[in-house]
């Protein structure tokens, strides 16, 4: 049985994926969606009480968290991961570690530049006093901006309750380097790394299309598969907001027609 891994970014944990997770082994795949370290639990949990060793796990932290399930595993998976997932599953795949990978609306790897409205989505977690050492919440008001803004408002707060979780603030205060810093780097001219679609969404706040054009842009010189697709209408929300079943759909067909 083929296996797919789904990896989550910031503000998220792996029950996020629940929708994509049950629809995909509907179609026969077993179907992985691992929390960050110390985000495994309900999301209401989670905001009530963090984990404190979840301050202390960054980017390193996070992609070898992922290397070691997906080492484990009896054959190289396809992987799909979104916003930091999104730039994880990049580094992943860089390494070697899977079949090919899907990454929707990814975070920017070293050498792509944030946009304005990128800027103002983070603006919160870094104006925080110390925040590389602090788990960082986020308000009701952010994640109505950033990711669902154009859902109805009752949506908005449904899908606040039932998704968001606080995040590791040092995620942030290395993302900060994203344009410079080997720790954010991809090796956008390996040759021999697996396909990569990169997914984009023109609604997006948080991470803005042409933040993600410009990532697809970085891998020109490699001759390694690598693709964009961009839904004009789809916000930073798209693995659940309405319609997320045609981009889950998408995403499944190309990695099956590059196996």
């Amino acid at each position: 049985m083929k296996t797919i891994v789904l990896v989550h970014g910031a503000w998220m944990n792996g029950d996020s994926w629940a929708l994509w997770v049950a629809r995909y082994r509907a179609r026969g795949y077993e179907v992985l969606a691992p929390s960050w370290p110390y985000d495994n639990r309900s999301a209401a949990d989670l905001r009530a009480s963090p984990d404190p060793a979840l301050a202390g796990v960054g980017v390193d932290e996070i992609v070898a968290h992922y290397e070691g399930s997906v080492r484990g595993l009896h054959e190289e998976p396809y992987l799909v991961g979104h916003s930091f997932g999104g730039l994880f599953v990049q580094k992943l795949l860089d390494r070697g570690l899977a079949k090919a990978a899907v990454a929707i609306h990814p975070a920017p790897p070293k050498g792509v530049l944030p946009s304005f409205d990128a800027i103002r989505a983070g603006f919160p977690v870094v104006s925080t006093w110390g925040f590389g050492s602090k788990i960082i919440p986020m308000s009701p008001a952010d994640f109505f901006w950033g990711w669902v803004h154009t859902m109805p408002v009752d949506q908005q707060k449904a899908a606040y309750e039932r998704y968001v979780v606080p995040t590791p603030g040092k995620v942030y205060s290395e993302g900060l380097g994203a344009p410079f810093t080997e720790k954010m780097a991809v090796n956008f001219a390996n040759d021999t790394r697996g396909p990569l679609l990169i997914m984009a969404g023109g609604q997006d706040r948080t991470v803005s299309a042409s933040m993600n054009r410009d990532n697809f842009k970085k891998y020109a010189g490699s001759k390694a598969v690598t693709e964009f697709k961009e839904y004009p209408d789809r916000t930073h929300a798209t693995c659940f907001q309405e319609g997320w079943e045609q981009v889950a759909d998408d995403a499944l067909a190309w990695l099956e027609s590059k196996a």
